[in-house]
């Protein structure tokens, strides 16, 4: 059965290349552009897994899960970003996300998260 995923990315390029790759591997795609119609999908119909950049407009990714979290959202989180390190982590972490991935993201990396989270 695929996973749905929503992919909330404001970059337009990143997020139609993103997409189109996940789609053709058979994992049914939602997308938002920014963080308040990324949260609104999220909390209205949560997907299996978000992938979250962190440096969304309107709300910044930290923010999304946040309220996400305060929301009862328990989906699986996976912020994207191109902060590297372990404070960038640890500040994924304490906003709820499960998994920090930083960009450019291996696309096997990606769907093994994908296909494992609960």
């Amino acid at each position: 059965m695929p996973r749905r995923v929503l992919l909330i990315e404001d970059n337009v390029d990143i997020r139609e290349s993103m997409s189109e790759l996940l789609t053709d591997l058979g994992i049914e795609v939602t997308v938002a552009i920014d963080g308040p119609s990324g949260l609104a999908k999220l909390l209205k119909e949560p997907p299996d897994v978000a992938l979250v950049d962190v440096g969304l407009p309107g709300l910044d990714g930290y923010e999304v899960a946040r309220q996400a979290r305060a929301g009862g959202c328990s989906v699986t989180l996976i912020a994207l970003t191109g902060y590297s390190g372990p404070e960038a982590k640890a500040k994924a972490e304490q906003a709820g996300f499960n998994k920090h991935l930083v960009k450019p993201v291996r696309i096997d990396e990606l769907t093994r998260l994908i296909q494992n989270s609960n």
